[in-house]
């Protein structure tokens, strides 16, 4: 029998967002889709019935699969399947993990896990809002403990006005696309990218958002009501805290010491782990199933100290003040040969990133369910073991190298100048050589450089900063410019990007149950004031872009060119096209619109096929002087190319200054003669003369000389869409009824 579903319905921005469950996937712990418009989210959630064995972290996994069905598509790989998930998935899995796992017990060890399906996608309203939705839904209603549910909007822009959940038509005319999600009271992930929106208009944006995600978690509670299932009491393994006390009164001081000194990241490591080896030593002894519990209270004790000392003290690990930010060094044109290059070391964090410039069709295309189908400018970020003094195997990119170079790719976009000003498809890599906290943004300030190095006219340069917060209770401390331990060991990473105008990129993680918009006021503040002092430092190291482009890298030159004319320029299969590039040495892409893009490294080669396409497709006139190849000869005349596949006829009588009495004694088929086209008729036949060049006629005087009813002969043959058989010259045609002879 068919079960009922049971649903709820949340109003926001004016618009049913429909939650719905009992129908799909019953033997899952929690399953729900979530609808808005025709977009359609089905989430699930389980969780294991035992706690994962050896297991020291609670093991959450949350997994968005994009199905092109969704969106009427068949998947575009060689397997026609989905395969590996694609950026866009990866990012929606991260957003949507971002704000569910704070809200677990830390102490839990069964294994929980998350997926999440597109189920149906109407290219108008996105998906990833409805992901995160449908995961909190999820497991609001399961089996499974947990201190939810969230809400999640979209915040956009449009004409300064701030709306929720718009459609990708209203995002196209958006300066702010803002994605937040949290509980009733507090904000637990922010993920925007804005077009250089000032800080007071982005704490607008998050109450806004705030106020907006209530009807949503309002809606999944009555869901609850109504579907949901009794919380299994899960084993948690929490930590014993008198064996915390324990070894804090025996390691304390010396974890005191070993901060106090003067230390970088690998020698502070060093230290703390010698020191933990021998705190297990003493308290485990030969138990080595107590072991671990000592090492995790070792962890406890050391966290509480850095705490404390930034609390109470206002003394980081690394001696510094809350708003003081390392020491920034850099350099550009590391590389001689890559197109630009910028190095950024900030302390012990140091990001070399490397520019690309490309033709229009080296542009990325997209094959997901959004309307965006292509990106012209492509950032990815690299971190390898060695930047943090380890040794693993390389096994491609991971999610979270893949989420850096997208924030970093989001802060640079608004300052790239347009196509139409700027005509390049640009790629920047940002490899990590050192990390010790705040890399992606380092690699934000490392492609600035680079940017201005290769001379993209950027509209202005752009810094980013990691933001950290220190919260026990009422007090708390907002840390600038955070290292690798006070991220570790801290309850916030926000990270904030931005020109002197504003923010264009901005991003929090916490490990907390959220954070006040007060606090995160105080962060974009105190934000902006770092971002000013890093902005400063870029600036002293390259004060604007270079003027030229490097010797090797390609200029690309644009010619607009009718729409009916691109076909001669392509030609049957790509031969005319293919023949230019292999001719000219240039490479040539070709708009719908008729703008073509020549890219060259040699200005011989760029003149070259910007005149061989002029040439295709110039259309001849009456009095214009060309130069052309001749083709064939009778006995009347000769036929020259003077534009690619355009013929014309010289009679015999137009061929030099005195009387010919045959055609090969003055010209031979190859020769290059320079003639004036005299006459166009109806029907597109082409006469020329020679001896208009020859006399310096005006385009007049040889019409008059040339007229082609003075002149019998045969009809000239046709050539490609030239002269056609047939017309009005006569066969053996001569001079004798020509005045001047």
């Amino acid at each position: 029998m068919k079960p009922e579903a049971k649903q709820v319905t949340a109003h926001v921005g004016g618009r049913q967002i429909i939650f719905e469950t009992g129908k799909l996937a019953r033997q899952a712990g929690g399953a729900v889709t979530v609808r808005l418009g025709d977009s359609l989210v089905f989430g699930s959630a389980t969780m294991g019935s035992q706690p994962r064995e050896g297991q020291d972290f609670f093991p959450l996994s949350i997994d968005y699969e994009e199905r092109m069905y969704a969106g009427g598509r068949i998947p575009g790989s060689f397997f026609r399947r989905e395969g590996r998930p694609g950026t866009e998935a990866i990012l929606v899995s991260r957003l949507t993990d971002r704000p569910i796992r704070p809200l677990f017990n830390k102490d839990m060890r069964n294994e929980v896990q998350v997926i999440l399906y597109s189920f149906s996608a109407d290219l108008e309203n996105p998906l990833d809002i409805l992901a995160i939705n449908a995961a909190s839904a999820a497991i609001a209603i399961s089996d499974i403990p947990w201190g939810g549910p969230i809400g999640a909007v979209r915040v956009g822009r449009v004409n300064g006005e701030l709306i929720v959940n718009p459609s990708f038509q209203q995002m196209d005319e958006s300066d702010l696309d803002l994605r937040i999600a949290g509980t009733s009271d507090a904000i637990l992930m922010v993920e925007c990218g804005a077009s250089e929106i000032p800080e007071d208009v982005m704490v607008q944006a998050l109450s806004f958002g705030h106020e907006s995600i209530k009807p949503l978690i309002e809606a999944q509670k009555e869901l609850v009501v109504i579907a949901g299932k009794p919380k299994t009491e899960v084993e948690l393994f929490s930590l014993d805290k008198s064996m915390v006390e324990n070894v804090l009164a025996r390691a304390g001081a010396e974890i005191e010491s070993r901060l106090d000194a003067d230390h970088t990241k690998s020698e502070l490591n060093t230290a703390i782990n010698a020191l933990e080896a021998q705190v297990v030593a003493e308290v485990a002894g030969d138990n080595e199933a107590l072991t671990s519990t000592v090492k995790e209270a070792f962890e406890e004790a050391y966290k509480h100290i850095v705490r404390n000392r930034i609390l109470t003290r206002n003394l980081r690990p690394d001696g510094r003040k809350p708003e003081e930010i390392r020491p920034i060094w850099g350099e550009i044109g590391v590389s001689p040969r890559a197109h630009g290059s910028g190095l950024f070391t900030r302390g012990e964090t140091q990001v070399l990133t490397l520019a690309t410039l490309g033709t229009p069709r080296e542009a990325q295309e997209l094959d997901s369910l959004t309307p965006v189908d292509s990106k012209r400018y492509i950032h990815h970020y690299n971190f390898p073991p060695f930047s943090t003094g380890e040794v693993k195997f390389l096994r491609g990119q991971s999610r979270r190298e893949i989420g850096h170079g997208a924030l970093a790719e989001r802060a640079l976009v608004p300052v790239i100048p347009p196509e139409d000003v700027f005509p390049y498809t640009l790629r920047l890599v940002s490899e990590v050589l050192s990390s010790n906290g705040s890399s992606s943004m380092a690699s934000v300030c490392g492609s600035t450089l680079a940017l201005m190095d290769t001379g993209v006219p950027i509209t202005a340069p752009v810094a980013g900063i990691a933001m950290g917060l220190i919260l026990e209770g009422d007090k708390y401390a907002v840390l600038s410019d955070i290292q690798g331990i006070e991220d570790h060991l801290g309850d916030m990473d926000f990270k904030v990007a931005g020109t002197s105008k504003g923010i264009t990129a901005l991003q929090m993680d916490i490990k907390i149950k959220g954070i006040t918009p007060q606090i995160m006021a105080k962060a974009l503040q105190q934000a902006h004031s770092g971002r000013e002092f890093i902005l400063g430092k870029l600036l002293e190291i390259i004060a604007e872009p270079s003027h030229e482009l490097k010797p090797h890298v390609p200029r690309i030159t644009t010619v607009h060119v009718p729409v009916e004319k691109i076909g001669a320029i392509i030609g049957p299969g790509g031969k005319v096209i293919r023949a230019l590039q292999e001719e000219t040495g240039a490479k040539i892409d070709i708009q719908d619109d008729g703008t073509v893009f020549i890219a060259a490294v040699d200005r011989g080669s760029e003149q070259k096929a910007r005149d061989r396409i002029l040439s295709l497709i110039e259309t001849p006139l009456v009095g214009r002087i060309y130069t052309g190849k001749v083709v064939r000869t009778t006995d009347f005349g000769a036929f020259v190319e003077i534009l690619p596949n355009v013929d014309g006829m010289v009679h015999i009588s137009q061929l030099d200054s005195e009387r010919v009495n045959s055609v090969e004694d003055i010209v031979q088929v190859g020769d290059e003669i320079t003639v004036m086209v005299t006459n166009i008729d109806d029907s597109g036949k082409i006469r020329l003369s020679r001896q208009a060049v020859l006399e310096g006629w005006t385009a007049e005087q040889a019409m008059e000389q040339d007229r082609p009813n003075r002149n019998s002969g045969p009809k000239p043959p046709s050539r490609s869409g030239g002269n056609k058989p047939g017309g009005r010259f006569g066969k053996g045609g001569d001079d004798r009824r020509n005045p001047r002879r």
